[in-house]
């Protein structure tokens, strides 16, 4: 544990001119005492290890020292393709890797190139959930993401839609992070599947380890199951006759790539620039709450049923706001 908090301290003061007692402990997470016979034990292990006093003091290294422990560990390099995404990699409980890797790349970097990471992290930030949802990290993320990582296999307990809890062997190949969301693709009993990772109420390692299939591509995968499943949703259909105002909106408000594909379908505007098109969308509920925003750009035609109660509705507004 010392050694490796020795080390760490080594490559922080390796990447910075200088930093105070306290700097070091915060970093370290030790005491400022503790930082004083951490240094003392550097000096005396030979690594050049200075002690400015005075209030703007602090430790240095002198006469261009620089250590050669920067290799990476599998954890840490792994972190590190991540390291743009610091909400992921804490909830996956690799905050720590990561931090560690870019350390040693810092320490490994030229001077004048030596702010990289610091300047990156002021011109890019990832903040995946969506507006107005209150995102909530799973309880058995960390232990999911461990069994990821490390290629092995896990008996879960699971969920299911019909709230029935099934037990599951699975081989996790890969996390998603959608809109605050975290999936789980794995295999099972040879076939790949989507898990919802809130939806689990145990996880456990069986100790095995499951030999990944080096054809398959996360990223295909999810694009194809996540197109599956927002087509799935959409069971019913509306007509309506949109202004071209309602057109660049609608695919805003609805599913976009149905209401892309049902707009590229639709017959060529009429003398008001108006277009009528056929839009699938999951039920007719959900269609009055989206179309509705939609306001006088856009006439329901059928189903006769929806158009009665967009009718109703626009009179009470008018009513409302004569």
């Amino acid at each position: 544990m010392r050694a490796a908090r020795l080390i760490k301290m080594v490559l922080l003061l390796q990447a910075r001119p200088s930093m105070t007692g306290a700097e070091l402990a915060r970093e370290l997470e030790v005491s400022e005492r503790t930082i004083t016979r951490d240094a003392l034990a550097l000096s005396e292990a030979g690594v050049p290890v200075y002690a400015d006093r005075g209030r703007s003091g602090g430790y240095r290294l002198i006469g261009g020292y620089r250590t050669r422990l920067t290799g990476l560990g599998r954890s840490e390099a792994e972190a590190l393709f991540l390291s743009g995404l610091p909400v992921a990699l804490r909830e996956m409980g690799l905050e720590d890797a990561a931090s560690a890797a870019r350390l040693k790349v810092t320490a490994a970097l030229l001077p004048s190139v030596s702010d990289a990471s610091e300047s990156a992290a002021q011109r890019f930030h990832l903040d995946a959930p969506g507006w107005y949802h209150e995102s909530r990290t799973p309880d058995l993320l960390p232990p999911v993401a461990e069994a990821v990582w490390g290629d092995r296999r896990v008996r879960a307990t699971y969920r299911g839609r019909s709230d029935a809890e099934v037990e599951r062997e699975l081989e996790p190949y890969g996390l998603v992070l959608k809109a605050g969301v975290w999936y789980l693709c794995a295999r099972v009993e040879g076939t790949f599947r989507v898990y919802r990772i809130d939806r689990f109420s145990s996880v456990e390692a069986d100790g095995g380890l499951f030999e990944r299939d080096p054809d398959f591509d996360l990223p295909a995968f999810w694009e194809e199951r996540a197109g599956q499943f927002a087509r799935s949703l959409l069971r019913a259909e509306v007509v309506i006759r949109v202004t071209e105002e309602g057109a660049r909106r609608l695919p805003y408000l609805t599913d976009r790539v149905a209401a892309r594909e049902a707009l590229a379908a639709a017959d060529p505007p009429d003398g008001k620039g108006r277009v009528t098109l056929t839009l699938p969308v999951e039920s007719h509920e959900v269609a009055y709450a989206q179309l509705f925003t939609l306001g006088p750009d856009v006439e329901v035609l059928e189903p006769a049923e929806l158009r009665k109660r967009f009718a109703e509705s626009a009179e009470r507004a008018a009513r409302l706001y004569r």
